[in-house]
């Protein structure tokens, strides 16, 4: 036990907050410390001394384990005990055969119906007490800094449908449309004809009420249906995968841009959004934080690095046209979403259990903590189907309906003594301004 308190002591002494650990006889660190970890056994104190935040998380759940403090406080202490995963790496467990038949066998169609159904069908009452009015469950885009979460959704639906080029008549489809905000955005305020698909059935029963509710039937349809089951011949102009490509599979993420890329129109765009891994070495967070979220939240998740998504898009047959990181957005997204649930925590128990109410208070803080440090990212991918017409497009050569620039990503500019700044004048644009929070 003295070689472990060492430990402990050593831990403590370099934390950037201070902390007090209660075990079972024994107490280290300041009794006024911010953050408190009170173990209700001694096997965790070997886990504290290690740094192993993942087996903690899960004890924290099991009930085994208390935290108290403000997660802001909490992340600090966790992120010290982790250290960077990004830099550290984390080591293979098996070799890369064995990761890819593990990750084919994850991914079968039945298979993957059961994993999506374990996180997204727990309780639509659940997800919304902490998402936005729309119940967008991706990453937000903070155009303006004094924007909250609702208009920071609505901006990012906006910036999507502008990097897509939508226009009236068009044919939309959305992979993993979730709660149905782009596909209910696309349709209001651009005229298209917009296709979902998902395989959580609390997702598809909600959409089609909101369909219904805003007199959408006809313009709009949701359906329950693998994206690998949408038919060959089925053809769409634009394409949209917002938060859904991590559930895929490294090992299939070749015939998932295959089929997109079947899908599309010759000179069509397609959009694929998504969480991707921080570094080269690890494809999910270290000190056992992914086995944890792989465990209570997102079972069957996978992460790679954006250098190794893009060598299945181009062999798809697709062209990069632009790639962009909101890392940082996604940061200040899941802290609006950790605070909103420590603002409902008795009533998001009395919805769900305790043990849901702990994996998503330590899951929607960590992974803010996560992005906030660059252990994980998130990239927009814009990509063409070229048609092989040397003629279609603003541009010689261009082959697809992307103009070569990002003037049709910008909601406005207006020029001041200061420089350029973002404005919400839509008179440049094809889709609606972006309303801006006061500051």
């Amino acid at each position: 036990m003295s070689v472990l308190t060492t430990l402990i002591d050593a831990r403590l002494a370099n934390l950037p907050r201070s902390l007090c650990l209660e075990w079972p006889g024994g107490r280290a660190g300041d009794l006024a410390a911010p953050v408190r970890l009170k173990l209700k056994a001694l096997r965790p104190l070997a886990w504290f001394a290690r740094g192993q935040i993942g087996d903690l998380a899960d004890a924290y759940v099991r009930g085994d384990l208390d935290i108290e403090g403000q997660m802001t406080d909490v992340m600090a202490v966790a992120a010290a005990l982790a250290g960077d995963p990004v830099r550290r790496g984390v080591r293979r467990a098996f070799p890369r055969w064995w990761s890819q038949w593990r990750s084919r066998w994850q991914h079968r169609r039945r298979r993957d119906a059961a994993q999506v159904s374990f996180h997204y069908d727990l309780s639509d009452d659940f997800f919304a007490l902490w998402l936005d009015p729309m119940r967008v469950y991706s990453c937000a885009y903070y155009r303006e800094p004094s924007m909250n979460l609702s208009q920071a959704q609505q901006a990012k639906l906006d910036h999507i449908c502008r990097k897509l080029q939508l226009q009236p008549g068009m044919r939309l489809l959305d992979i993993g449309a979730g709660w149905g905000g782009l596909l209910l955005w696309a349709a209001e305020h651009y005229g298209v004809q917009a296709s979902g698909i998902t395989l959580s059935r609390h997702q598809h029963a909600y959409v089609n009420r909101q369909i219904d509710a805003r007199g959408l039937r006809g313009r709009v349809d949701m359906q329950l249906l693998d994206y690998r089951a949408l038919p060959a011949d089925a053809q769409y102009d634009r394409i949209a995968s917002i938060g859904m490509f991590e559930h895929v599979g490294s090992a299939r993420l070749g015939k998932y841009f295959a089929h997109i890329a079947g899908l599309l129109r010759p000179g069509g765009l397609v959009l694929n959004h998504g969480i991707t891994a921080g570094g080269l070495r690890n494809g999910q967070l270290g000190a056992g934080m992914g086995d944890f979220i792989g465990k209570h939240i997102f079972p069957g998740g996978e992460l790679v690095h954006i250098s190794q998504v893009l060598p299945p898009l181009a062999d798809s047959g697709l062209e990069l046209l632009d790639a962009e990181n909101l890392r940082p957005h996604y940061a200040r997204t899941l802290w609006h979403w950790s605070d909103a649930l420590e603002q409902q925590l008795d009533r998001a128990r009395q919805i769900t259990s305790e043990e849901t109410v702990r994996a998503y208070r330590l899951y929607l803080a960590g992974s803010a903590m996560s992005f906030e440090r660059g252990w994980l990212s998130l990239y927009q991918l814009l990509a063409a189907r070229p048609d092989g017409r040397l003629t279609t497009g603003t541009l010689r050569g261009a082959q697809s309906a992307y103009p070569f620039n990002r003037d049709h990503m910008v909601v406005g500019v207006r020029r001041s003594a200061d420089g350029p700044a973002f404005s919400h004048d839509a008179k440049q644009t094809a889709g609606p301004a972006v309303g801006v929070a006061s500051p």
